[in-house]
């Protein structure tokens, strides 16, 4: 106790300089005094108590306790670690409630969704748990709540005035031969952030002798009026097909065809057939690009239709593709997918062909016009899918996995739900089903802000 009784009488020397030996017999009195040397002892535990009260609530306040940063719009959850101060208790944290976000004591920890993106402080009140008066002090920390990506881009609508004007989304619910169709069509955000038009279009249409047909276009960005290019080139070959000439023959030529082991003449009949109402539109593309004094590169659109039909042998499927839009097909399973048509891509890679463009349709281009038809029969199936690249660059990435079953498991669970926003497209219970897809179709996907087209037979 003699350091703790000299430091407090440190000092207190009325004669000014302390005489050592007077000093030393004080000391010794002072020492021998049991009252004094309790008052001494009892003194060091508090201070010593004191000094570990605030020794931690200072280390708290000066110590970095950085506070991970959050997205708005997405789940968030964030537990502090206080093991290094135990006995600091965090009674609340402001401001959370404005932001979406709360703080839970017990569990010193912050969840939520936050509604914005902020920039802010957060003060937090705490106290120390040995602290007798139980004083709530403040530390403030910086907090991050990042924008959601899809904010940070503008939704302009297309002028309504516009030439060839187009709504900036379309769905359609509807039936298809004996099963079921859903599409939906959104802009895409760069052409929303521009006020520019939806690109991509469909168009579907029952049929003569139980027939139906469904088209899908992809116009190209870089074309003027690629929205006008993309309608006419949809609505214009699925009207084509309303004959009930034209599909007479075409149900005689499937019939021998799949009768005759599959027999080369029959289907050259099938594709020749196709082929001349291919070249009607393309004719009917240039006279409408004449008579509105365009350029017919202003219409520059993909093209992809499924012609389809039921028989006693199964389901028969004529398809037709240029550009890079994917028709695929999932057996009744789900356990295998088939690509039913080439891509302008992969081998071909020489950048996307267009069904305005005249080379196309020459056996002596790069995909030969007759492998762009396909003829294919199928006793059921699943799923049917045709989609722009919209939907294909961010889903599949490259044509290759658009062959790989578990490329196409992915893409089911996400439709069903297993997303980053928890957006189902529900097949069972399908009364919404057109409203679910259009949500679905505005995923987020870095680099990937294109129109998007998807149409499901199901």
């Amino acid at each position: 106790m003699d350091e703790i009784i000299q430091t407090i009488i440190k000092g207190e020397h009325p004669n000014g300089q302390p005489n050592p030996r007077v000093e030393a017999k004080v000391l010794s009195i002072l020492s021998q005094s049991e009252k004094i040397s309790s008052l001494a002892h009892q003194l060091q535990e508090e201070v010593k108590e004191k000094y570990h009260i605030y020794y931690e609530i200072e280390s708290f306040l000066d110590a970095h306790l950085p506070i991970a940063n959050a997205n708005a719009k997405k789940d968030y959850n964030f537990s502090f670690n206080l093991e290094e101060f135990p006995h600091i208790h965090i009674t609340h944290i402001s401001p959370l409630e404005e932001l979406g976000l709360i703080f839970s004591p017990d569990t010193h920890t912050i969840i939520g969704k936050p509604t914005m993106a902020a920039s802010t402080e957060l003060e937090i009140h705490f106290y120390c748990t040995q602290d007798p008066d139980l004083i709530e002090r403040v530390k403030r920390v910086p907090f991050i709540i990042n924008p959601d990506p899809k904010d940070l881009w503008q939704d302009i609508p297309l002028d309504k005035e516009a030439r060839f004007y187009k709504t900036e989304e379309a769905t359609l619910k509807a039936s298809f031969l004996d099963k079921k169709l859903v599409v939906a069509s959104k802009r895409g955000r760069s052409h929303a952030h521009q006020g520019g038009a939806r690109d991509d279009d469909f168009y579907t249409l029952p049929l003569p002798n139980d027939w139906q047909v469904i088209a899908v276009a992809d116009g190209a960005g870089s074309a003027k009026f690629a929205r006008k290019g993309s309608e006419i080139a949809t609505r214009f070959i699925c009207d084509s097909f309303n004959d009930s000439d034209f599909l007479n023959t075409i149900d005689q030529e499937v019939v021998a065809y799949f009768a005759v082991a599959e027999d080369l003449t029959h289907k050259s009949n099938i594709v020749n057939a196709i082929y001349r109402k291919l070249r009607e539109l393309f004719r009917y593309l240039e006279d409408f690009a004449n008579a509105e004094e365009i350029a017919l590169k202003d219409l520059h659109t993909t093209l992809i239709f499924t012609l389809a039909k039921k028989y006693d042998f199964g389901y028969v499927l004529l398809t037709f593709g240029v550009g890079d839009c994917p028709i695929c097909i999932l057996n009744e399973a789900q356990t295998e997918v088939q690509l039913l048509n080439l891509l302008d891509i992969g081998e071909f890679g020489g950048g996307t062909r267009f069904i305005t463009m005249p080379e196309i349709y020459s056996n002596d281009a790069e995909i030969p016009v007759g492998k762009r038809f396909g003829i294919h029969r199928f006793n059921d199936f699943s799923k049917l899918f045709l989609m722009t690249d919209g939907i294909y660059d961010p889903k599949f990435v490259v044509e290759n996995n658009l062959t790989k079953i578990e490329c196409w498991n992915n893409f089911l669970a996400d439709l069903n739900g297993e997303n980053d926003d928890h957006c189902q497209v529900d097949f069972q219970n399908d009364n919404q089903i057109d409203q679910q897809l259009l949500q679905w179709l505005d995923f987020w996907s870095k680099g990937n802000s294109d129109d998007r087209t998807l149409a499901i037979i199901y």
